[in-house]
């Protein structure tokens, strides 16, 4: 044992620790709120369904900017400074989208506020994703309680993408054209938010051993990190992925959404008004997808010891590919599908429509894709490795770039929508076969 890990196991972090596990809930809470929010912009905006985008979009696309910036202030400042400063920037994001739907402004304007917050905001998650792992890796008394912490984190993470879209929809199912809806939950993000700043800024948080060692010229360098095509395709593929986890669900919802006299129809006796009962819908069946996430983590976790990443991806792409194409083609059929209510706070079954339950399972396939791609991608990469990392976090923009696309294609049909999705689950396949055997150029 390190003298740093004797350290850590003779102070109690049980309150950091707690911390950082709110932390990861809120990354994927405040990321997941963009998804039903796109409901609120799509009224404001006379119903444009790309426009509804626009929040996914720029929170997304601020990893572009700040995914290797990150990764160097973690490396110059350690992990409390960038924690610190991780949450600090997250409340003001979450704040300036509560404020467009406070000030007297017309809808425009609102929206434009709205998406400076949800920018403001993806910087905040693009530096926690960069410092929540290796925080909670430091916290743990050695390596493999340290991971154990990281897995819970991850299960947090899960949590959060579930329950964002099961309380915005419950909450703006009867006042769709508000942002101030939602107000509720912008009062919990900040409340988290500037807790967690007070604890960690009280707390003597273990830093990495190498934080400030290595000399400018000992830096590997991008340029030379790029010379592996496995990485390069890699960095291709995660763009891809994370466009596919959120072009699912955003698109999933969409689709519900606009099918609300059909919904209704099927589902009597849970309201009168369609449009209520569809978002209420669709937010908790969008929420089983991210359940489904989080199943899929958890049985990842227990069976990767035994099964490789080229064949996880391989499956899970095949899969996907499968539900996705099936759930184009199969018609309106409607069936029984278990969803949370949330007016109730139990489980409950709702009749859905065949496609989107096939969409929705797709959640246990893209659960272990990030993984297993940055796996293959940085295998055999040494001291590369690092700067592989805030690559990655950089393409994590996919995720606001391809549902934006996506939305162009919705405008004629948003099931047609979905074929961007089986095309990008395609590539991931042909990464898994082929472009991700190490080699360099």
């Amino acid at each position: 044992m390190s003298q740093d890990q004797k350290t850590v196991a003779k102070r109690n972090y049980t309150l950091p620790i707690a911390i950082m596990f709110a932390l990861f809930f809120m990354i994927a809470f405040v990321t997941g709120y963009q998804n039903p929010l796109g409901e609120v912009i799509k009224e404001m905006t006379g119903g444009n369904v790309v426009l509804s985008q626009l929040g996914t979009l720029a929170n997304f696309i601020a990893y572009a900017f700040m995914g290797y910036p990150a990764g160097k202030l973690l490396e110059a400042k350690g992990y409390r400074f960038t924690a610190l400063l991780a949450v600090t920037v997250g409340f003001i994001g979450v704040f300036i989208t509560y404020l467009s739907g406070l000030l007297p402004v017309d809808q425009t304007t609102a929206v434009i506020i709205y998406l400076i917050g949800a920018f403001v905001a993806g910087f905040s998650m693009c530096m926690l994703n960069t410092v929540v792992n290796p925080m909670l890796n430091s916290l743990g008394r050695d390596q493999k309680q340290g991971n154990q912490l990281v897995q819970f984190g991850g299960t947090c993470n899960s949590l959060g993408a579930t329950l964002a879209p099961v309380i915005v929809c419950g909450l703006i199912g009867g006042a769709a054209s508000t942002i101030s809806s939602a107000n509720p939950v912008f009062y919990m993000a900040m409340g988290i938010f500037a807790v967690a700043f007070i604890v960690i800024f009280f707390s003597k948080l273990p830093e990495s051993p190498d934080l400030g060692k290595k000399k400018a010229g000992e830096q590997p360098r991008v340029a030379d990190a790029l010379k592996y095509p496995h990485l390069v395709w890699g960095l291709v593929a995660i763009f891809c992925y994370v466009g596919i986890e959120v072009g699912i669900a955003n698109w999933t919802l969409q689709y519900l959404t606009g099918s609300a006299e059909a919904i209704s129809a099927n589902n009597p006796g849970i309201g009168t008004d369609p449009k209520v009962v569809a978002t209420t819908i669709a937010g908790t069946i969008v929420g089983m997808y991210w359940l489904f996430m989080l199943i899929g983590r958890l049985c990842g976790g227990i069976i990767g010891g035994n099964v490789s990443s080229r064949a996880m991806l391989i499956a899970t792409s095949v899969g996907a590919i499968i539900l996705t194409v099936v759930g184009i083609n199969i018609g309106n059929d409607y069936l029984p599908f278990i969803g949370f209510d949330s007016s109730t706070l139990s489980f409950g079954t709702f009749n859905v429509p065949t496609s989107a339950i096939l969409f929705v399972c797709c959640g246990l396939c893209t659960s272990v894709m990030w993984g297993a791609i940055f796996n293959l991608a940085v295998e055999g990469l040494g001291k590369y490795t690092a700067i592989a990392s805030g690559l990655f976090m950089a393409m994590v923009c996919g995720g606001g770039i391809l549902p934006a696309l996506q939305g162009l294609i919705a405008k004629t049909s948003v099931l047609s929508s979905f074929w961007l999705i089986a095309g990008l689950t395609a590539y991931l396949l042909l990464y898994a076969l082929v472009l991700s055997k190490p080699r360099k150029a």
